[in-house]
């Protein structure tokens, strides 16, 4: 188990006493994904979408993505993730994609979209999740995105 894992396990039962390495440990994990959520907004910006990052401080059972962009009648909810090679999307965040474009937005399944968007290093790739996939409930258990891999979405032209 990651040090940092089991840290925070001890730390919740009140058990250790935090020494200030493991607090910077800590902030540099929380700003990491930060940063590349910021860097994205910027990006979707210059490619002529209109997106904000939702400032949720912990992962909670609400169903809201790290990022909401829209271009046109296209409505995006995007899960990100930073990582040197590869990352992982657990089937729980990829639901709450779909839950929040399902229940709070009132537009046909054709103009939501729900990505997957792994900052592999300066490299992005993104991965769009179908909305069959998760009505027909064959969501995968975690979605993987390798920097090899090609993404099935572009932020160029939105798809």
């Amino acid at each position: 188990m990651n040090q940092l894992i089991r840290s925070a396990i001890l730390l919740a039962r009140g058990t250790l006493m935090v020494r200030e390495v493991d607090k910077d440990e800590i902030r540099r994990w929380r700003k990491r994904g930060f940063y590349s959520e910021n860097v994205l907004v910027k990006l979707l910006g210059k490619k002529g979408y209109n997106a904000v990052r939702v400032p949720v401080s912990n992962p909670s059972l609400n169903p809201l993505p790290d990022i909401m962009a829209r271009k046109g009648q296209h409505v995006y909810a995007f899960e990100v993730k930073n990582a040197s090679y590869y990352a992982y999307f657990p089937k729980q965040q990829i639901e709450k994609l779909f839950r929040f474009l399902h229940e709070l937005i009132p537009a046909d399944n054709q103009y939501k979209h729900a990505i997957l968007a792994a900052h592999l290093g300066k490299r992005w790739i993104f991965k769009e999740v179908g909305w069959q996939e998760w009505e027909k409930n064959r969501l995968p258990e975690k979605a993987r995105i390798l920097k090899r891999d090609r993404g099935n979405f572009s932020a160029e032209n939105g798809g």
